[in-house]
């Protein structure tokens, strides 16, 4: 009579959907992302927010309806799904240590500094370098929104993406393929993950061509070589992380259009792609690909 042993030696650890997340939780992990938050996004796509087959529009909360249509999505993609994933495949330690990056606030404060200053300083240099434009100086209220607002974006866009992306997603990849290797496998997976929002006003629908998210998709690529750079030099550090891609959210959300009137808001893509290349391209060549990372004696099983 066979053991229990010798049934899980012969069908692989006795088989079934935990073992799978287990052997494979990266792939679980982007699956789950896409499906939670484009099956949440449906509605939003389908109203007259997007292609106009619902007769209905979403309400709109501080000036835009993406807090009604794109969050909710948003939440149930990366975060949700890193944390699931993260539980089944590496129990209450690896949930420990995924929040551990997720509350790692004590770094230096030059770094905070450095990202909220230089975002906007960097793409507006790089806007006017594109247009030929000086840019204007923007209105008392926005200058003392932007805080308030970069705190919004914190808890919204940071919090519901980069939990899973830089999270959950890099560590992993960076152990299994090297920092380079596992970020040009992050940054299309994380522009991919956007794409249905284009057939929305979140993407600018209708006013899309073919080439609008594949431009998008290619600065979600530069950028990440950007973002896993700040990410390995902060000793992994989530917060600053996040504070590096909403510090783009919410400047050419507050204050871009202002400094630019005359600009189409499509330019923003031209202006952060270029910004991203360029600086991405100063970061490869100073590291020699390495982007910062140095190998930790343990890491989770990619």
């Amino acid at each position: 009579m066979a053991t229990r042993v010798d049934i899980e030696e012969r069908t692989g650890g006795g088989g079934g959907l935990r073992d799978s997340v287990r052997r494979h939780p990266l792939t679980w992990f982007f699956v789950l992302a896409n499906l939670l938050s484009w099956v949440a996004w449906t509605p939003y796509i389908l109203s007259e927010n997007g292609l106009g087959v619902l007769p209905f529009r979403f309400p709109e909360l501080l000036g835009t309806s993406q807090f009604a249509g794109v969050l909710p999505g948003a939440y149930l993609g990366p975060i949700a799904s890193a944390f699931l994933v993260t539980a089944i495949a590496d129990g209450r330690i690896g949930l420990r240590r995924w929040a551990g990056r997720l509350f790692k606030w004590r770094v230096s404060w030059l770094w905070y500094v450095t990202v909220v200053l230089s975002v906007p300083a960097v793409l507006t240099i790089t806007t006017m370098a594109l247009s030929e434009q000086n840019p204007v100086v923007p209105a008392v209220a926005t200058l003392v929104a932007y805080l308030p607002g970069l705190l919004l974006q914190m808890v919204t866009t940071g919090l519901a993406e980069e939990p899973g992306w830089r999270d959950f997603a890099l560590p992993r990849l960076q152990q299994r393929y090297g920092p380079l290797g596992g970020t040009l496998i992050l940054g299309p997976l994380w522009g991919i993950w956007h794409l249905p929002l284009f057939f929305s006003e979140w993407g600018g629908w209708p006013d899309v061509t073919w080439l609008t998210p594949v431009e998008f998709v290619a600065t979600c690529v530069t950028f990440s070589i950007i973002m896993t750079w700040v990410f390995n030099r902060t000793g992994q550090s989530l917060p600053i992380a996040m504070l590096l891609h909403t510090s783009v959210n919410n400047f050419f959300s507050l204050a871009w259009s202002e400094m630019f009137p005359s600009l189409s808001p499509r330019n923003t893509t031209h202006a952060f792609l270029l910004a991203s290349a360029v600086i991405a391209l100063v970061l490869l060549v100073a590291t020699r690909g390495r982007l910062g990372y140095r190998p930790a004696g343990r890491e989770p099983a990619a």
